[in-house]
């Protein structure tokens, strides 16, 4: 709440090249209260001044040596912290244009030489309770930003935990895949940074890819762990995991859930449209679909399944090589060889209970 003690407590600098002047002001401010009163006679001094003192106001005099009144309005203007500069023109020139002029420079508000106390008062006091006014503003706007802020993390926050949960979920409905969900979402990070997407997009993708297979909680265990092939019918209900996955994941509003259902539903279309479930091709798969594909089939090949043994790392990277155009993006797969020094650190920090390695 802004109170008269706040006003007479505010600082105020004056800069004027007649000693005179300053004195007589300065009298008349502290008799009516206000107690932190800087000076100056020097207009080559007011911008550091201003840096220092951080005055609630500048009574500033237009002509004087070294710098006008202008001049240092202009300085002042190019503070980057500054969006209400709080001066009050001093001068005993009376001509219109350069009262418009004040007022154009910078200046709130116009005193002329010389003074009348009433009206010296009544000036100051005004453009001061704006000053403090702006100033509580701007502390309520960056309180009630700090809050918006701290809130938007603790919901994002309580989205990963969600997503941990259902992607320990999925790990207790098909327990097999152990490590494969954390190998997964950072083998697509990796993967992400490597091709020159943004941080932010990276995190999301790692954050968001551990729900690519979220729709396995709806196909049956008997199907999705069977230790042998699937047959037809098995596997047309296998490929509907990407649109229950979808599903579940739909009308979520957060970049975060969007991003994961695109990866759910879209993470086995293969470049050459022969994928599922919509078929579709080429870059017309979104690419964080096309980037958790590559890294969901890489970590697939090389690890123990209920109907396979784990291939050895050269045999996946041959056989994704092969699929280059066909299955995968080939530029992504080029990438993706590029990045390997640090897929395999990854593989070798998270390695499922029994060792993958042949």
């Amino acid at each position: 709440m802004l109170t008269e003690n706040k006003i007479l407590n505010s600082k105020i600098l004056i800069v004027d090249d007649e000693t005179l002047s300053i004195k007589l002001l300065q009298n008349i401010l502290e008799k009516a209260g206000y107690e932190n009163i800087f000076s100056t006679t020097d207009p080559r001094e007011v911008l550091r001044l201003y840096k220092d003192i951080k005055p609630d106001l500048v009574v500033l005099d237009l002509n004087m040596p070294y710098l006008t009144g202008f001049e240092v309005m202009d300085q002042l203007k190019k503070l980057k912290d500054q969006s209400y500069l709080p001066i009050l023109v001093i001068s005993s020139m009376e001509a219109l244009k350069d009262r418009f002029r004040a007022l154009e420079s910078g200046g709130k508000d116009f005193l002329n030489k010389p003074y009348d106390r009433r009206e010296v008062l009544l000036r100051i006091h005004n453009i001061i309770e704006v000053r403090l006014l702006h100033q509580e503003s701007l502390t309520q706007r960056k309180t009630l930003d700090r809050k918006v802020k701290q809130r938007t993390r603790e919901l994002y926050n309580t989205q990963l935990d969600v997503i941990n949960r259902l992607s320990r979920a999925v790990d207790c409905k098909d327990s097999e895949t152990g490590m494969h969900i954390n190998r997964m979402s950072l083998y697509s990070a990796t993967l992400a940074t490597k091709i020159g997407l943004s941080k932010e997009k990276c995190q999301l993708i790692l954050n968001a890819s551990p729900l690519h297979d979220i729709g396995k909680i709806g196909i049956p265990d008997s199907i999705l762990l069977k230790p042998g092939k699937l047959d037809m019918d098995e596997w047309i209900t296998m490929q509907t995991h990407t649109t229950l996955g979808a599903e579940l994941l739909s009308g979520g509003t957060s970049k975060l859930l969007k991003l994961a259902r695109e990866i759910a539903l879209y993470h086995h279309e293969k470049w050459d449209g022969n994928g599922y479930p919509t078929k579709i091709k080429g870059t017309k798969i979104p690419l964080v679909a096309r980037i958790c594909g590559l890294c969901d089939v890489f970590d697939a090949l090389t690890t123990r399944r209920p109907y396979k043994e784990p291939w050895s790392v050269e045999a996946a990277i041959t056989e994704i090589q092969k699929c280059s155009g066909t299955h995968f993006d080939p530029k992504l797969v080029l990438y993706f060889i590029k990045c390997l020094p640090q897929i395999l650190k990854i593989k070798e920090k998270y390695v499922d209970p029994i060792s993958d390695s042949k």
